[in-house]
């Protein structure tokens, strides 16, 4: 009978909520307003036969290349950051190879990486869900083969310090190093300029967060020219659609819509902070556009409270670490004032322990 590989049969799954997520969306730290207005207005330009024939990548990877101030044989756009983080464990693991991942984080890395048969290997976070460099560097070896790295983390929103990366990048010559920059707009320290000087160095960025070109599939992957060259190999010719690649400049060049909404995200993450604060709510500063807060045991019915008041949040609780927590992503500044009093009301109603009455 036919069978799927072992490596496949002993996956963990992924299962994303997206069914009936109706109210304000601050459960999947997506861009809440939506994209800018000249991509819209691009969809409608479109032509039908610019969906009649395959997709061409390369003059918009210059585009973005220029954008991002990076070589363009080094840079390779992607179905989102999922296929980015794909095509490096095709391209550099085999089974027996081993790959570091500090938990709790993305979980896509470990499914990806066990996929190909390699042993993943999962080191806890440090206190305050700091990045563990010495251990991370301890269980390095010969067989190591990948360490993946989100910087801005999710679900935390805490954030590598540069000489912990660097240091990485130096220890394990012969490992790729993927620094996951999903979050960047959020948080504005890059790693991309490295690029340049160490051949185990791919940056991967996504279009889905702040850009709200999240149903579009468009990320990008950055690294040295010749590795990027067999990075290419294992991928797709069309794996970006047409719609994406069309709408993708437009949206680089509203760099003023980009701002003005990383800014609200910023100024409401401070806001939701304090109130977190006031509420003496357990959370964990973050430099992304969420916040990871500590609920306790009733956190699902915190989930559920917050639903009731038209904002859906996302339970975390299941994640290494994470226990009782719950992560709430940060919109607009309309939607940030919509946000803290329906978390006032559902903190209270569901009588979490610390928080005032």
């Amino acid at each position: 009978m036919l069978e799927a590989r072992a490596a496949v049969r002993s996956l963990k799954e992924y299962h994303p909520p997206l069914g009936g997520r109706v109210g304000l969306r601050l459960d999947f730290n997506e861009n809440t307003v939506g994209c800018s207005p000249r991509v819209l207005e691009c969809l409608r330009r479109l032509e039908f036969d610019e969906l009649a024939r395959y997709p061409e990548r390369e003059s918009v990877e210059r585009q973005v290349a220029s954008h991002l101030g990076v070589d363009p044989a080094g840079l390779l756009l992607t179905n989102g950051v999922d296929e980015a983080i794909h095509l490096i464990c095709e391209t550099y693991l085999e089974p027996g190879d081993e790959v570091l991942i500090v938990v709790p984080t993305f979980s896509m890395y470990e499914i990806y990486a066990a996929a190909t048969g390699a042993q993943v290997i999962t080191i806890p976070a440090g206190p305050e869900f700091r990045y563990p460099s010495d251990a991370v560097l301890a269980l390095a070896t010969a067989r190591t083969r990948l360490i993946a790295i989100a910087n801005p983390n999710n679900p935390t929103g805490t954030v590598v310090p540069r000489a912990d990366l660097l240091r990485t990048l130096r220890a394990v010559p012969d490992a790729a190093v993927l620094v996951d920059e999903a979050y960047f707009d959020f948080y504005g320290e890059s790693l991309l300029a490295e690029v340049a000087k160490f051949p185990n160095l791919f940056v991967a960025r996504t279009f889905s967060k702040a850009y709200g070109l999240a149903g579009l599939r468009i990320g990008v992957l950055v690294g040295n020219a010749a590795q990027m060259a067999m990075v290419r190999r294992v991928g797709s010719p069309y794996n970006v659609n047409a719609v994406a690649l069309a709408c993708l400049p437009e949206a680089l060049s509203d760099q003023d819509y980009i701002r003005q909404y990383v800014a609200e995200v910023r100024q409401g993450r401070e806001l939701l902070e304090e109130e977190l604060r006031s509420l003496k709510l357990r959370f964990w500063p973050s430099q992304a556009n969420f916040v990871l807060v500590r609920i306790g045991e009733r956190h699902t019915a915190f989930v559920d409270a917050m639903r009731d008041r038209g904002i859906l949040v996302r339970d975390r609780s299941g994640d290494s670490g994470c226990d009782g927590c719950v992560r709430i992503s940060v919109g607009s500044n309309a939607q940030t004032k919509q946000l803290i009093p329906a978390l006032r009301e559902a903190v209270r109603a569901i009588a979490v322990a610390g928080a005032p009455a």
